[in-house]
């Protein structure tokens, strides 16, 4: 019997080390809770917003691994906004998503919009899933297993949220963060209807989170939970990819199927959870598991972040800090004047894009007006932050944790910043010269820790440009490199 076990165990280990062996990065960074929808021959993805402004940043692709930002659903995030459903229904593009306690739906006859304004469903929940069932009757799923209808226009519910699934129970020694049935993403395939869901907590523990399935003939249950589960889970903490988990499928172009989901990189918690993709294969008696098919390399490219600042619109990869205030972007020859607002990188004005590479370097030119704070700074929250701010008169180092250290200002009222960072350690760097020659004022900043496990809020560590004071600063020539 002993031997039998050991077997299982073994042969369960290899299941997993394939699904991790085949999993590609699609978007390096934090990109999480993916969802994913085919349009014919075009794919669209779009991803947690939280409270980064302007919202849901929609993904185009038409191969699945080639993707290119082509704009964003929802300027004024007005809330803290989790994972949603991106689906298409008749002629419309719709998208459901949680926020402040209730779940909004926005729509769109065309994904590059205008996007309606957010419509209160007032149902309670997080990460909803939309379903049609055989007669066309609209559902949406909840976490914690529960399921309302919806009205036919699918702007409002009909009726009450029932309780139809339970989750699948997992072995009580696996170490997780908390049960968490959540992300239900619907697939109709051959007569039958898969629920897709994330268990396990999705951070936490390197082997929390997980990807589950079960299936039903009706888009409503009963459920049966897939022999195969869990689809996806990390196994150990010695693998390259921890927290696997919050799974959505779709097919190829080739008519091959796939899952996208997201993980964390080892080690590498600051940068949020990241868009893999694995295989998968449908099995003879009707389920899904991962597989060992190849056809995509390693890691697809993302497209450059680097920004001049003459386009006269806020680039694709910039959001802001809780708000949405693009009465307070000016664009010049000069590059983009930012208003400032108060006084420290807590509550002063950001412009944040995403880190995409473990080690990297970031620069950044800055004019400052009299009065005006302006920084290059690498930013978690108002508690966790790191970087370069500087007025007319000092500049000032930002350490992990908060903590500075003031200087006085050597490079007057235009200076190029810049920060590198290696293995969680950042060093700063000031020019006057047109960043021909570089004064490092502060080596081995630590930000290993700034990240969820530490502060909560689910967020990355992100290069922010930071404008405050009583006045604005102007940002130009921005540019970014990974030394991965």
């Amino acid at each position: 019997m002993n031997k039998l076990i050991l077997t299982i165990l073994l042969a369960f280990g290899c299941l997993s080390m394939v699904s991790q062996e085949h999993s590609v990065p699609l978007l390096t960074g934090d990109y999480p809770d993916p969802t994913i929808l085919r349009d014919g021959n075009d794919y669209y993805m779009t991803h947690s917003p939280f409270v980064y402004m302007p919202g849901f940043l929609i993904w185009h692709s038409t191969d699945l691994l080639h993707w290119k930002p082509i704009g964003r659903a929802l300027p004024e995030t007005g809330g803290d906004l989790w994972a949603a459903d991106l689906v298409k229904h008749g002629e419309k593009y719709y998208i459901y998503y949680p926020a402040n306690g209730t779940n909004y739906v926005i729509w769109a006859t065309d994904i590059r919009g205008p996007w309606s304004q957010p419509i209160d469903l007032h149902i309670e929940g997080i990460d909803p899933g939309h379903v049609v069932g055989p007669d066309g009757t609209r559902w949406l799923h909840t976490s914690g297993g529960y399921v309302v209808q919806l009205a036919a226009d699918g702007l409002s519910v009909v009726g009450k949220q029932v309780h139809v699934y339970d989750g699948w129970r997992y072995p009580d020694e696996w170490e997780t963060e908390c049960f968490c049935l959540e992300g239900p993403k619907l697939t109709c395939h051959n007569g039958w209807y898969y629920l897709t869901s994330a268990q396990g907590g999705t951070a936490g523990p390197a082997t929390s989170h997980m990807v589950v399935s079960a299936r039903s003939k009706s888009p409503t249950g009963p459920w049966e939970n897939s022999p195969y589960n869990p689809i996806v889970h990390t196994q150990s903490a010695d693998e390259t990819w921890w927290s696997r988990g919050h799974g959505s499928l779709v097919e190829g172009p080739d008519g091959q199927w796939w899952m996208v989901y997201h993980a964390y990189r080892k080690g590498y918690h600051s940068m949020g959870r990241q868009t893999l993709l694995v295989p998968i294969e449908w099995t003879a008696d009707g389920w899904y598991r991962t597989s060992q098919r190849e056809g995509l390399p390693l890691q697809a490219t993302m497209p450059s972040i680097d920004d001049n600042f003459t386009g006269g619109t806020l680039g694709w990869q910039w959001t802001m800090w809780k708000e949405y205030a693009p009465q307070s972007l000016h664009w010049s020859r000069r590059g983009l004047a930012v208003d400032g607002k108060g006084s420290t990188p807590a509550d002063g004005r950001l412009l944040l894009t995403i880190v995409h590479d473990r080690d990297y370097e970031a620069t950044v030119d800055i004019d400052l007006s009299k009065k005006a704070i302006g920084g290059l700074l690498l930013y978690y929250n108002e508690k966790a932050h790191a970087g370069i701010m500087a007025d007319r008169k000092t500049v000032t180092v930002v350490h992990g944790a908060g903590d500075t250290e003031t200087m006085p200002n050597r490079w007057g009222n235009r200076m190029s910043l810049r920060v590198t960072c290696r293995d969680h350690h950042a060093q700063l760097a000031v020019s006057r010269d047109g960043r021909r020659t570089w004064q490092t004022i502060a080596n081995g900043v630590d930000v290993s820790q700034l990240h969820h496990n530490r502060y909560g809020q689910f967020l990355s560590l992100r290069i922010g440009l930071l404008a405050a004071g009583q006045n604005s600063v102007t940002f130009s020539h921005f540019t970014y490199t990974g030394l991965d």
